[in-house]
């Protein structure tokens, strides 16, 4: 859980420091497309949609972009043909690298993926190469100021939640996937901020990087996180110290 945890707070300073808003919005609606594809167009009986409108709500979506794309994946509008494809590698130092990518040309994806891998110390595997190392859960983040640490946990708890942890300026939420819904609900209706709230691929055990060694490491997740058919990446490293880049 601590490599998740390390890099969804690289993600944030970097979201901070160089967000793309319109990246970031292709990326959500395709989920929300996929999302409504698959499961149908309303979110209260379809939970994979209801978490894709929470996550573009949280990135100031319009709304009409997410009717939008809701309508792409009910077929009302026309849309591309998204495939889901997972990517497994490893980076540097021996990290395990799991990929999330909806593209509409594999061949295309696949290139572009791996060539990131070569040219930044890491090498592009096999599927079930590391998936068996992460294991899916409910990740939620919590603003910690002006937040009662054991009230959240006692809603945490209540709403069917398995972990949490103080990680400076925030709390970490963990639940079974099948709890997420329930426990994300629970934590707004106590009016806690909630920060980030996604299903996650969370590493099993982590892999200790030192800080003076993962700049090579820090930059390929970086850049594959920038890829434009990627959605998320989950990486079971355990940076020590900070970064200095």
């Amino acid at each position: 859980m601590a490599g998740h945890s390390k890099w969804a707070n690289i993600k944030h300073r970097k979201s901070a420091q160089d967000a793309k808003r319109a990246k970031i919005f292709t990326k959500v609606a395709r989920e929300i497309t996929v999302a409504a594809r698959e499961g149908g167009g309303d979110p209260e009986a379809n939970p994979r949609l209801r978490a894709a409108i929470a996550a573009a709500r949280q990135v100031n979506m319009p709304n009409d972009k997410i009717d939008r794309a809701i309508k792409k994946g009910t077929g009302e509008l026309q849309g591309e043909a998204y495939e889901e494809v997972i990517y497994e590698g490893y980076g540097p130092g021996g990290v395990a690298i799991l990929i999330q990518a909806m593209t509409d040309n594999r061949n295309r994806t696949t290139s572009e993926i791996r060539h990131l891998f070569n040219k930044y110390g890491g090498e592009l595997g096999s599927p079930g190469s590391v998936a068996w190392m992460f294991e899916r859960k409910g990740y939620i983040e919590v603003a910690a100021e002006g937040a009662d640490e054991d009230t959240l946990m006692e809603v945490v708890l209540d709403a069917g939640g398995e972990d949490l942890k103080a990680e400076g300026d925030h709390f970490e939420i963990y639940t079974d996937a099948s709890a997420f819904h329930e426990v994300r609900d629970a934590i707004e209706r106590a009016g806690f901020e909630i920060r980030e709230a996604e299903i996650a691929m969370v590493p099993q055990n982590t892999v200790p990087v030192a800080a003076e060694k993962a700049e090579g490491l820090l930059k390929l997740l970086e850049m594959l996180d920038d890829q434009d058919d990627v959605q998320k990446v989950f990486a079971n490293c355990q940076i020590e110290g900070e970064p200095s880049a």
